[in-house]
């Protein structure tokens, strides 16, 4: 029988780059105050032993876990994991959120928390009580929850939170949703389209509110109406329908909609074949989020792709450099997306042009 390979250990590693435990301790964990040339020294002993260090073994050297815990919103996400309606929000935010957390030696650990559950906040201590985490993750409406926020800044747990501008407690985070419906609306505007519809997003999200500002000022920018042309959803598709079916169902109806999630513009699309609408020779649709199901419809859906994995990863680094004492940001991180054009935006009917 093969004689068993002895694990590699910071004992190892110590005695191979002839240093101190503690200075491997204090290079593994990437601590100030240690010189570049003692960092090269232990790297080159780590690289060429192959060790991995442990992260029991990094919890148990210092105060920090090297875990950072993501929430989002329970009854939203298990909906749509049991609906299967090809929504990729939490795999994209995985994405984005594992591979950075990687990079830095950490590990990310993905939760549910119902935000109108009345005991979000055991919830919430309860996790924190057993993971110990660095640093946690809100995405929306999370994000904006005053419960959750107050908890974690009383904790003094540095925290990220996805989709607002609240600079009062935590790192917030936008993907630019004024932006992506501006630059939306002037895509449809180029094209000549006058009468441009929204669909909007649930009032309970902030980023809702900011595409409506976001469509309005690029639609008073270029001297259009938007009187009669808003219709709330709750960027469910059955709420796309009811939003779908009033912009489209009067005598003047808009020859362009812009929809803010996939599941609504999908809906919209629906509504608009009852109608024998042509899309997009009659009615252009643009879509929020640009998940895989847009680009398979028909017509594909020109979407507006929101930086999910990007904004993530960026909360990841903001998170860590804050566990490390980096100063308090002083506006909020924006982080743009972008208009993936498809064939269900085209020029407007000559008769509205």
């Amino acid at each position: 029988m093969g004689r068993r390979r002895q694990s590699v250990t910071i004992k190892h590693v110590a005695a191979d780059a002839g240093v101190s435990l503690q200075t491997v301790s204090r290079v593994i964990n990437d601590e100030p105050n240690v010189r570049p040339e003692m960092q090269q020294r232990v790297q080159a002993s780590i690289d060429k032993l192959g060790y991995v260090p442990s992260i029991a073994a990094q919890r148990m050297s210092g105060s920090r876990s090297y875990l950072i815990l993501a929430l989002n919103d329970r009854e939203r996400t298990i909906a749509d994991w049991r609906g299967r309606q090809g929504v990729d929000w939490v795999d994209q935010m995985l994405l984005g959120g594992m591979l950075k957390c990687a990079e830095y030696g950490y590990r990310m650990i993905f939760e549910l928390v119902d935000t109108h559950n009345d005991h979000v906040e055991r919830e919430l201590r309860a996790a924190i009580a057993a993971l110990q985490p660095d640093g946690v993750i809100l995405t929306p409406p999370h994000s904006d929850n005053p419960l959750i926020v107050a908890l974690l800044d009383q904790q003094r747990i540095p925290f990220a939170r996805i989709g607002s501008r609240a600079l009062d407690a935590g790192i917030a985070l936008t993907m630019d949703d004024e932006g992506s419906a501006r630059r939306a609306t002037r895509h449809l505007i180029d094209l000549g389209h006058r009468r441009i519809g929204l669909i909007s997003g649930s009032p309970e999200y902030s980023l809702s509110r900011w595409r409506v500002d976001g469509w309005e000022s690029e639609m008073a920018a270029a001297g259009l109406p938007t009187d009669g042309l808003l219709a709330e959803g709750d960027f469910t598709f059955a709420s796309g329908t009811a939003a779908a079916t009033r912009l489209l169902g009067g005598p003047d109806r808009p020859t362009a909609i812009i929809a803010s999630s996939d599941q609504m513009a999908l809906a919209t699309l629906e509504v608009a074949r009852e109608r024998d609408l042509d899309v997009p020779g009659q009615l252009s649709i643009i879509s929020f989020d640009n998940t895989p199901i847009v680009r398979f419809t028909q017509p594909p859906l020109t979407a507006v792709d929101q930086p999910v994995a990007e904004t993530a990863s960026r909360a990841v680094e903001l998170i860590i450099a804050a566990q490390r004492g980096a100063p308090r940001q002083t506006e909020p991180t924006r982080v743009e997306g972008d208009l993936v054009e498809r064939g269900s935006t085209a020029r407007a009917p000559a008769d509205d042009a």
